[in-house]
Protein backbone atom coordinates (compact mmCIF):
# COMPACT_ATOMS: atom_id res chain seq x y z
CA UNK A 1 0.00 0.00 0.00
CA UNK A 2 1.33 3.37 -1.26
CA UNK A 3 0.23 6.27 1.81
CA UNK A 4 0.47 10.01 0.87
CA UNK A 5 1.48 11.85 4.05
CA UNK A 6 1.19 15.73 4.63
CA UNK A 7 2.25 17.95 7.24
CA UNK A 8 0.64 21.02 8.90
CA UNK A 9 3.58 23.11 7.90
CA UNK A 10 2.84 22.86 3.91
CA UNK A 11 0.16 22.58 1.61
CA UNK A 12 0.98 19.63 -1.17
CA UNK A 13 1.88 21.32 -4.77
CA UNK A 14 1.50 17.70 -6.58
CA UNK A 15 -1.21 14.97 -5.91
CA UNK A 16 -0.67 11.11 -4.90
CA UNK A 17 -1.97 10.28 -8.32
CA UNK A 18 0.79 12.08 -9.70
CA UNK A 19 3.60 10.79 -7.11
CA UNK A 20 2.15 7.27 -7.54
CA UNK A 21 3.33 8.10 -10.82
CA UNK A 22 6.62 8.77 -10.33
CA UNK A 23 7.30 4.88 -9.14
CA UNK A 24 4.78 3.23 -11.05
CA UNK A 25 4.22 1.06 -13.07
CA UNK A 26 8.35 1.38 -14.01
CA UNK A 27 8.83 -0.15 -10.43
CA UNK A 28 6.51 -3.05 -11.25
CA UNK A 29 8.00 -3.56 -14.52
CA UNK A 30 11.68 -3.85 -13.21
CA UNK A 31 10.71 -6.55 -11.13
CA UNK A 32 8.39 -8.45 -13.97
CA UNK A 33 11.69 -8.36 -15.86
CA UNK A 34 14.13 -9.11 -13.30
CA UNK A 35 12.38 -12.08 -12.29
CA UNK A 36 11.19 -13.42 -15.47
CA UNK A 37 7.05 -12.58 -14.14
CA UNK A 38 7.89 -14.74 -10.77
CA UNK A 39 7.47 -11.85 -8.63
CA UNK A 40 4.63 -8.93 -9.25
CA UNK A 41 4.64 -6.09 -7.43
CA UNK A 42 1.28 -4.37 -6.69
CA UNK A 43 0.57 -1.08 -5.82
CA UNK A 44 -2.44 -0.03 -3.99
CA UNK A 45 -1.88 3.69 -3.70
CA UNK A 46 -4.44 6.27 -1.78
CA UNK A 47 -6.26 8.10 -3.68
CA UNK A 48 -6.07 11.06 -0.93
CA UNK A 49 -2.95 13.11 1.32
CA UNK A 50 -3.39 11.90 5.28
CA UNK A 51 -2.34 14.77 7.55
CA UNK A 52 0.73 14.40 9.94
CA UNK A 53 -0.17 15.24 13.52
CA UNK A 54 3.42 17.70 13.53
CA UNK A 55 5.10 19.88 11.12
CA UNK A 56 7.49 17.66 9.22
CA UNK A 57 10.84 20.08 10.47
CA UNK A 58 9.80 18.32 13.76
CA UNK A 59 10.74 14.44 12.74
CA UNK A 60 14.72 16.16 11.83
CA UNK A 61 14.75 13.91 8.48
CA UNK A 62 17.54 13.48 7.11
CA UNK A 63 20.43 10.04 5.76
CA UNK A 64 21.75 8.99 9.08
CA UNK A 65 17.94 9.09 10.68
CA UNK A 66 17.99 9.55 14.62
CA UNK A 67 15.65 6.53 15.59
CA UNK A 68 14.08 7.91 18.02
CA UNK A 69 12.79 10.92 15.09
CA UNK A 70 12.46 7.68 12.84
CA UNK A 71 10.59 6.13 15.33
CA UNK A 72 8.14 9.27 16.22
CA UNK A 73 7.76 9.27 12.43
CA UNK A 74 6.82 5.88 11.56
CA UNK A 75 4.42 5.89 14.93
CA UNK A 76 2.24 9.07 13.97
CA UNK A 77 2.25 7.86 10.14
CA UNK A 78 0.65 4.64 11.17
CA UNK A 79 -1.80 5.80 13.79
CA UNK A 80 -2.76 8.88 11.16
CA UNK A 81 -3.52 6.33 8.54
CA UNK A 82 -5.18 3.50 10.31
CA UNK A 83 -8.60 4.79 10.33
CA UNK A 84 -8.10 4.69 6.10
CA UNK A 85 -6.02 1.71 5.50
CA UNK A 86 -6.94 -1.59 6.59
CA UNK A 87 -2.72 -2.93 6.76
CA UNK A 88 -3.85 -6.85 6.89
CA UNK A 89 -4.28 -6.24 3.26
CA UNK A 90 -0.91 -5.65 2.67
CA UNK A 91 3.15 -6.63 2.74
CA UNK A 92 4.68 -3.98 2.31
CA UNK A 93 3.72 -0.18 3.15
CA UNK A 94 5.04 2.74 1.58
CA UNK A 95 4.68 6.26 3.28
CA UNK A 96 4.83 8.58 0.73
CA UNK A 97 5.82 11.98 2.16
CA UNK A 98 4.81 15.67 0.74
CA UNK A 99 7.77 16.24 -1.02
CA UNK A 100 7.49 20.10 -0.93
CA UNK A 101 7.54 19.59 2.84
CA UNK A 102 10.14 22.13 4.34
CA UNK A 103 11.64 19.52 6.43
CA UNK A 104 11.46 16.79 4.09
CA UNK A 105 15.08 15.51 2.98
CA UNK A 106 15.28 13.14 -0.32
CA UNK A 107 18.35 11.46 1.20
CA UNK A 108 16.34 10.22 3.86
CA UNK A 109 14.74 7.57 1.82
CA UNK A 110 15.08 4.04 2.98
CA UNK A 111 14.16 0.77 4.23
CA UNK A 112 12.97 -0.16 7.71
CA UNK A 113 12.64 -3.77 8.54
CA UNK A 114 11.81 -3.82 11.91
CA UNK A 115 12.86 -6.50 14.24
CA UNK A 116 9.68 -5.19 16.82
CA UNK A 117 6.79 -4.84 14.50
CA UNK A 118 4.39 -2.36 14.70
CA UNK A 119 0.79 -3.00 14.94
CA UNK A 120 -2.16 -2.28 13.23
CA UNK A 121 -5.29 -3.71 12.34
CA UNK A 122 -4.69 -7.13 14.04
CA UNK A 123 -1.45 -7.54 11.64
CA UNK A 124 2.75 -7.37 12.43
CA UNK A 125 3.96 -4.54 10.33
CA UNK A 126 7.71 -5.21 9.33
CA UNK A 127 8.76 -3.86 5.95
CA UNK A 128 8.19 -0.24 5.52
CA UNK A 129 10.12 2.19 2.75
CA UNK A 130 10.03 5.95 4.21
CA UNK A 131 10.05 7.71 0.94
CA UNK A 132 11.23 11.63 0.93
CA UNK A 133 11.80 11.83 -3.24
CA UNK A 134 11.48 14.81 -4.68
CA UNK A 135 8.66 15.23 -7.48
CA UNK A 136 9.76 13.75 -10.05
CA UNK A 137 12.18 11.48 -8.37
CA UNK A 138 15.91 9.72 -8.60
CA UNK A 139 15.44 7.17 -11.87
CA UNK A 140 14.66 3.24 -9.93
CA UNK A 141 15.17 4.85 -6.74
CA UNK A 142 11.70 2.73 -5.54
CA UNK A 143 12.97 -0.47 -7.32
CA UNK A 144 16.43 -0.05 -4.66
CA UNK A 145 14.49 0.61 -1.81
CA UNK A 146 12.19 -2.59 -2.64
CA UNK A 147 15.41 -4.39 -3.25
CA UNK A 148 16.06 -4.03 0.61
CA UNK A 149 12.15 -5.51 1.88
CA UNK A 150 14.07 -8.83 0.07
CA UNK A 151 16.92 -7.70 2.57
CA UNK A 152 19.36 -7.14 -0.43
CA UNK A 153 22.16 -5.54 0.34
CA UNK A 154 23.73 -2.14 -0.15
CA UNK A 155 26.57 -2.66 -2.48
CA UNK A 156 27.90 1.16 -3.42
CA UNK A 157 30.85 1.84 -1.17
CA UNK A 158 30.55 4.72 1.18
CA UNK A 159 33.39 6.89 1.75
CA UNK A 160 34.05 7.38 5.93
CA UNK A 161 33.69 11.19 4.97
CA UNK A 162 30.91 10.82 2.62
CA UNK A 163 32.88 12.54 -0.22
CA UNK A 164 34.49 10.43 -2.78
CA UNK A 165 33.25 8.05 -4.67
CA UNK A 166 30.51 5.50 -3.86
CA UNK A 167 30.65 3.42 -7.06
CA UNK A 168 34.31 1.80 -6.89
CA UNK A 169 32.53 -1.55 -5.76
CA UNK A 170 30.01 -2.81 -8.84
CA UNK A 171 29.84 0.47 -10.85
CA UNK A 172 26.51 0.05 -13.56
CA UNK A 173 26.14 -3.65 -12.98
CA UNK A 174 23.40 -3.55 -9.97
CA UNK A 175 20.43 -1.61 -8.77
CA UNK A 176 21.84 -2.19 -5.20
CA UNK A 177 24.69 -1.00 -6.17
CA UNK A 178 23.30 2.43 -7.92
CA UNK A 179 19.76 3.04 -9.32
CA UNK A 180 21.47 5.56 -11.90
CA UNK A 181 23.32 2.10 -13.51
CA UNK A 182 23.33 1.53 -17.04
CA UNK A 183 23.17 -1.90 -16.30
CA UNK A 184 20.91 -1.97 -13.19
CA UNK A 185 19.18 -5.59 -12.97
CA UNK A 186 20.13 -7.19 -9.88
CA UNK A 187 22.83 -9.97 -10.39
CA UNK A 188 22.26 -13.59 -10.68
CA UNK A 189 23.31 -14.65 -7.43
CA UNK A 190 20.18 -12.52 -6.08
CA UNK A 191 18.35 -13.55 -8.22
CA UNK A 192 19.10 -17.19 -7.23
CA UNK A 193 18.99 -16.32 -3.49
CA UNK A 194 15.54 -14.76 -4.05
CA UNK A 195 14.22 -18.08 -6.39
CA UNK A 196 13.85 -16.55 -9.67
CA UNK A 197 16.42 -18.80 -11.24
CA UNK A 198 16.02 -22.64 -11.51
CA UNK A 199 18.37 -24.48 -9.90
CA UNK A 200 19.32 -26.11 -13.39
CA UNK A 201 20.60 -22.72 -14.70
CA UNK A 202 22.98 -22.10 -11.53
CA UNK A 203 26.31 -24.37 -12.85
CA UNK A 204 29.21 -25.01 -10.19
CA UNK A 205 32.29 -25.41 -11.43
CA UNK A 206 34.24 -28.15 -9.38
CA UNK A 207 37.72 -29.65 -9.71
CA UNK A 208 40.14 -28.30 -12.09
CA UNK A 209 39.63 -29.42 -15.20
CA UNK A 210 38.13 -26.71 -17.91
CA UNK A 211 33.91 -26.41 -17.51
CA UNK A 212 32.78 -25.32 -21.19
CA UNK A 213 29.35 -24.26 -20.90
CA UNK A 214 26.79 -21.62 -22.56
CA UNK A 215 25.77 -18.17 -20.74
CA UNK A 216 22.32 -16.44 -21.67
CA UNK A 217 22.17 -13.23 -21.28
CA UNK A 218 20.99 -12.11 -17.68
CA UNK A 219 18.00 -10.04 -18.38
CA UNK A 220 16.78 -12.68 -21.47
CA UNK A 221 13.26 -13.22 -20.01
CA UNK A 222 9.70 -13.96 -22.05
CA UNK A 223 9.09 -10.86 -24.03
CA UNK A 224 13.03 -10.12 -24.90
CA UNK A 225 15.80 -10.80 -27.27
CA UNK A 226 19.45 -9.85 -27.37
CA UNK A 227 20.52 -7.11 -29.78
CA UNK A 228 21.49 -9.01 -33.01
CA UNK A 229 19.69 -12.43 -32.20
CA UNK A 230 16.11 -13.10 -33.88
CA UNK A 231 13.05 -12.40 -32.37
CA UNK A 232 11.55 -15.05 -30.26
CA UNK A 233 14.75 -16.97 -29.93
CA UNK A 234 13.35 -19.85 -28.10
CA UNK A 235 16.30 -19.70 -25.42
CA UNK A 236 15.61 -16.12 -24.86
CA UNK A 237 11.80 -16.06 -25.19
CA UNK A 238 11.69 -18.29 -22.05
CA UNK A 239 14.91 -17.41 -20.18
CA UNK A 240 15.50 -20.88 -19.25
CA UNK A 241 18.93 -21.33 -19.98
CA UNK A 242 21.46 -21.29 -17.76
CA UNK A 243 22.42 -17.70 -16.28
CA UNK A 244 25.10 -17.83 -13.67
CA UNK A 245 28.41 -20.07 -13.20
CA UNK A 246 29.92 -20.62 -9.64
CA UNK A 247 33.77 -21.47 -8.33
CA UNK A 248 33.95 -21.63 -4.42
CA UNK A 249 36.61 -20.09 -3.73
CA UNK A 250 36.86 -20.29 0.29
CA UNK A 251 34.65 -21.17 3.17
CA UNK A 252 32.14 -18.10 2.43
CA UNK A 253 33.58 -16.88 -0.96
CA UNK A 254 33.08 -17.48 -4.47
CA UNK A 255 33.14 -15.93 -7.84
CA UNK A 256 30.15 -15.82 -10.05
CA UNK A 257 29.90 -15.36 -14.08
CA UNK A 258 27.10 -14.00 -15.74
CA UNK A 259 26.40 -12.92 -19.42
CA UNK A 260 24.85 -9.37 -19.75
CA UNK A 261 23.67 -7.95 -22.98
CA UNK A 262 21.81 -4.80 -24.23
CA UNK A 263 18.29 -6.47 -23.28
CA UNK A 264 15.42 -6.25 -20.89
CA UNK A 265 16.24 -3.95 -17.88
CA UNK A 266 19.73 -3.72 -19.18
CA UNK A 267 18.96 -1.83 -22.49
CA UNK A 268 21.21 0.92 -21.86
CA UNK A 269 24.39 -1.19 -21.27
CA UNK A 270 27.62 0.49 -21.99
CA UNK A 271 29.35 -3.03 -23.07
CA UNK A 272 28.51 -6.54 -23.11
CA UNK A 273 30.10 -10.04 -22.22
CA UNK A 274 30.87 -12.00 -19.57
CA UNK A 275 30.68 -10.26 -16.09
CA UNK A 276 32.89 -12.03 -13.23
CA UNK A 277 32.37 -10.79 -9.40
CA UNK A 278 33.49 -11.94 -5.88
CA UNK A 279 31.00 -13.01 -3.36
CA UNK A 280 31.81 -12.62 0.27
CA UNK A 281 29.47 -14.03 2.30
CA UNK A 282 30.99 -12.66 5.55
CA UNK A 283 30.54 -8.83 4.21
CA UNK A 284 28.05 -6.68 5.44
CA UNK A 285 25.89 -4.36 3.73
CA UNK A 286 28.03 -1.42 2.48
CA UNK A 287 31.26 -2.98 3.22
CA UNK A 288 31.52 -5.08 -0.09
CA UNK A 289 29.98 -8.03 -0.15
CA UNK A 290 30.11 -8.14 -3.94
CA UNK A 291 32.87 -7.27 -6.16
CA UNK A 292 32.87 -6.89 -9.71
CA UNK A 293 36.37 -7.70 -10.84
CA UNK A 294 37.15 -5.57 -13.90
CA UNK A 295 38.90 -7.45 -16.94
CA UNK A 296 40.00 -4.07 -18.08
CA UNK A 297 41.61 -2.13 -15.56
CA UNK A 298 43.38 -0.28 -17.54
CA UNK A 299 40.65 1.25 -19.76
CA UNK A 300 37.20 2.75 -18.89
CA UNK A 301 34.37 3.71 -20.71
CA UNK A 302 30.71 5.62 -21.57
CA UNK A 303 32.85 8.34 -18.99
CA UNK A 304 29.58 10.77 -19.90
CA UNK A 305 26.86 8.38 -18.83
CA UNK A 306 28.34 5.36 -16.58
CA UNK A 307 28.12 6.06 -12.65
CA UNK A 308 31.97 4.36 -12.59
CA UNK A 309 33.74 4.94 -16.20
CA UNK A 310 36.45 2.41 -14.40
CA UNK A 311 34.62 -0.51 -14.39
CA UNK A 312 31.94 -0.13 -17.42
CA UNK A 313 34.31 -2.16 -19.52
CA UNK A 314 34.15 -4.83 -16.75
CA UNK A 315 33.36 -7.88 -18.88
CA UNK A 316 35.21 -9.88 -20.77
CA UNK A 317 34.53 -9.51 -23.79
CA UNK A 318 34.04 -12.11 -27.18
CA UNK A 319 37.57 -13.34 -28.34
CA UNK A 320 38.98 -12.97 -25.04
CA UNK A 321 40.49 -14.60 -21.69
CA UNK A 322 40.80 -13.46 -18.48
CA UNK A 323 42.66 -14.96 -15.46
CA UNK A 324 41.41 -13.09 -12.24
CA UNK A 325 43.63 -11.92 -10.09
CA UNK A 326 44.28 -13.96 -6.55
CA UNK A 327 42.18 -16.91 -7.81
CA UNK A 328 43.66 -18.25 -10.85
CA UNK A 329 40.80 -18.93 -12.07
CA UNK A 330 40.72 -18.50 -15.81
CA UNK A 331 37.60 -17.82 -18.14
CA UNK A 332 37.58 -17.75 -22.15
CA UNK A 333 34.78 -16.14 -23.97
CA UNK A 334 34.54 -17.98 -27.43
CA UNK A 335 31.56 -17.53 -29.14
CA UNK A 336 28.04 -16.83 -29.24
CA UNK A 337 24.80 -18.88 -30.37
CA UNK A 338 22.63 -18.20 -33.00
CA UNK A 339 20.27 -16.68 -30.28
CA UNK A 340 22.89 -14.93 -28.56
CA UNK A 341 24.01 -17.13 -25.89
CA UNK A 342 27.71 -16.72 -24.65
CA UNK A 343 29.98 -19.50 -25.08
CA UNK A 344 32.48 -20.05 -22.21
CA UNK A 345 35.24 -22.06 -20.62
CA UNK A 346 35.87 -21.71 -16.88
CA UNK A 347 38.97 -23.32 -15.59
CA UNK A 348 39.79 -23.09 -11.91
CA UNK A 349 43.34 -23.40 -10.27
CA UNK A 350 44.88 -26.20 -9.19
CA UNK A 351 44.30 -26.04 -4.84
CA UNK A 352 47.04 -23.92 -3.95
CA UNK A 353 47.94 -21.58 -6.72
CA UNK A 354 46.04 -18.85 -6.11
CA UNK A 355 48.10 -15.67 -5.06
CA UNK A 356 47.54 -13.46 -2.17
Amino acid sequence: VMIFLSCPDATPRTTPAELAADHFPATTRFYERASYGRFTLRPHPLRNWIRMPHPSTSYAMQRDWNPVNRAAYLRDALAASDPEVDFSRYDIVYFVADPDAPGVDSDATKVVNLDTPLRADGTDVRRVVTVFEKHPPDRLVLAHETGHVFDLPDLYHRPVDGKGDWDTYVGDWDLMGSQFGLSPDLFAWHKWKLGWLDPRQVVCVRGTAPKRLTLEPLSAGPGTSPAGAPAGSPAFGLGLGTKLAVVRTGTDSALAFEARSPVGNDSTACKQGVLVYRVRGGAASGSGPIEVVDAHPRTEACWETSVYPPLADAPVSLGESFTVPGDNVKVEVEGRTASGAWTVTITPGEPGEAGG
